[in-house]
């Protein structure tokens, strides 16, 4: 690989502005997120199944990482000379930001000053993406076109073709002439033909153009890129207002122009440092049956009419490497790239737009639910319960596909942790007091709903404390700790702490139970027995606090 990946990325990056796909692989090798798979593996089976194991094997996120697959192989005996990379847009946060150009904590702040300050592309004629040009009968037949590229199968045993899934997909407004570029899903049909899934209840972009051309009684040229840039792969999934370039955000990403070119066959502008281009036009009137496919809400998508795309062209690098993405059942490569973004994304919506105070975060569930279907909002205490709501309504209202169940928690509560949840909803909501159900909602991204006529529903729960309550009943903190040494010191298995791991004050607790407890710890017990013996009396019922006593005596 050392001819395919050259080395000096830092300054081939730095001479346009921004790194491409070799450059960021080279990156993710230095920062040793990157395993090199050299043995034959078989893009048909083993490729992405080998991959998924590192989502669905317990190994903790960040030590998941991108793999380079250098010796492709098919199910029918045949070698591809490109390699396949799989997991090099975001494995994990930390190959994230890598691509990105900005730590993590930056990033929600990076998003909003690309979309602030866009840079306008600038128009390129020799184009890494186009060295190599595959056109009229080159693109017909077995091992020609699409099917000499090695496209993998996501999901073995459901899906019913190589798709290519890390897409940026361009098309543009006949009108206008303002250019979109999406991710959608596109399988091979032939050696020349793909069908493509424009999500309608999504109102994507795509679609829009798509009816545009369809009105008019024309083909939409279309252009399904591929191995772009990072900046570009990660501006593709974000969901843009319409009419926004998203070339000229991801010029904001890396404070660059992006590079592009005129497709050679379509009348559209193409990145210039992507790895390949799929030119071609798809049909006004006809659709064909597409799918099954694993798709990013964790089921399979079952066969359905979509468009068809007629390949015109393929252009690419002498030296290209096909980029795949990790979807499917979450967590996966997809979440990842869409929580990272959206998690700060709806915490400024909450905090900036709307002005709600006390928002500490926002998180999106992500394993199995897709981050879209339970969002979580995390208040400090005290906040006034008309600005809890205030939250749960903006943070459901946001996005149609967001939120079918939006839950307010304290900050003492980890929402990644499905017992703390519960907890919290078990002991500081009360269903009929604290629940509200908002009808007439989209399905959002998901399987197609048998009920409601299609039409879903939200759940905004308020699982925040509402009055103090008595401490959490765990040992305190330096007991803990002391106790956790004490643990290492014997030699006993290696410990996870899991929050709450020690107790602490949720309000309801004295200066005077502080001492009695203190005086306890330090073996003084018999103290608190004399103190309450002094507070005996007869003309209380069994389970009367103490202060509901009003004449009591509680010196100490």
């Amino acid at each position: 690989m050392a001819t395919t990946l050259e080395t000096g990325a830092a300054a081939r990056a730095a001479s346009r502005g921004y790194p491409d796909l070799h450059d960021h692989i080279e990156s993710l090798r230095d920062a040793g997120l990157l395993h090199v798979i050299d043995a034959p593996v078989n893009k048909d089976t083993e490729l992405m199944t080998l991959v998924r194991w590192q989502f669905r094997g317990g190994i903790p996120e960040a030590d998941r990482k991108a793999f380079l697959f250098t010796n492709v192989t098919d199910s029918l005996g045949r070698k591809y000379d490109m390699p396949v990379v799989v997991g090099a847009l975001a494995s994990n946060p930390a190959i994230y930001s890598i691509g990105m150009g900005a730590a993590l904590d930056d990033i929600g702040p990076h998003w909003d000053r690309a979309h602030a300050n866009p840079v306008e592309p600038v128009t390129v004629e020799d184009a890494p993406c186009q060295q190599v040009v595959v056109t009229g009968d080159a693109l017909r037949g077995e091992g020609k076109g699409l099917d000499a590229l090695p496209v993998p199968i996501s999901c073995p045993g459901f899906d019913s073709a190589p798709y290519f899934t890390a897409t940026c997909c361009v098309s543009r407004d006949p009108d206008t002439g303002i250019q979109n570029m999406g991710t959608y899903r596109a399988g091979l049909k032939a050696s020349d033909r793909l069908a493509v899934k424009f999500f309608v209840n999504m109102r994507q972009g795509g679609y829009y153009h798509w009816q545009q051309y369809r009105a008019r009684g024309e083909r939409m040229p279309f252009a399904v890129v591929l191995s772009c840039p990072p900046a570009l792969a990660y501006v593709g999934p974000l969901k843009m207002p319409y009419g926004v370039d998203e070339v000229a955000v991801a010029g904001g990403v890396v404070g660059a122009p992006i590079r592009v070119v005129k497709a050679k066959t379509v009348e559209l502008m193409v990145p210039a440092d992507a790895e390949i281009v799929v030119e071609g036009f798809i049909e006004p009137d006809m659709l064909e049956p597409e799918a099954p496919f694993g798709e990013s809400h964790g089921h399979v998508n079952t066969e359905e009419y979509n468009f068809i795309m007629e390949v015109t062209a393929i252009t690419r690098r002498k030296d290209a490497v096909l980029s795949t993405i990790i979807s499917q059942v979450t967590p996966s490569e997809s979440s990842v790239i869409k929580r990272v973004a959206y998690e700060p994304k709806l915490l400024a919506h909450l905090r900036d737009h709307l002005g709600i105070k006390g928002v500490r975060r926002v998180s999106m569930h992500e394993p199995l639910t897709n981050i879209r279907r339970v969002l979580f909002v995390v208040f400090e205490r005290g906040v006034p319960v008309t600005e809890i709501w205030r939250a749960l309504y903006g943070a459901s209202s946001l996005d149609s596909s967001w939120g079918k169940y939006v839950i307010a928690v304290n900050e003492d509560i980890d929402p990644d942790n499905g017992d703390a949840v519960l907890w919290a909803m078990a002991y500081r909501a009360n269903p009929a007091l604290d629940v509200e159900i908002l009808r007439h909602r989209d399905r959002g991204h998901g399987p197609a709903l048998q009920r409601g006529d299609g039409q879903d529903a939200t759940m905004l729960i308020d699982a925040t404390l509402k009055a103090d309550m008595p401490p959490v009943a765990l040992p305190k903190k330096e007991y803990m700790e002391r106790a956790k040494a004490l643990w290492e010191k014997l030699g006993l298995p290696a410990l996870k702490p899991e929050a709450p791991w020690f107790g602490y004050s949720l309000g309801d607790w004295s200066e005077e139970w502080d001492a009695m407890a203190k005086r306890a710890a330090e073996g003084h017990y018999l103290e608190n027995g004399r103190r309450s013996a002094q507070l005996r009396r007869n003309d209380v019922a069994p389970n009367t606090s103490i202060r509901d006593v009003p004449d009591a005596k509680r010196d100490i």
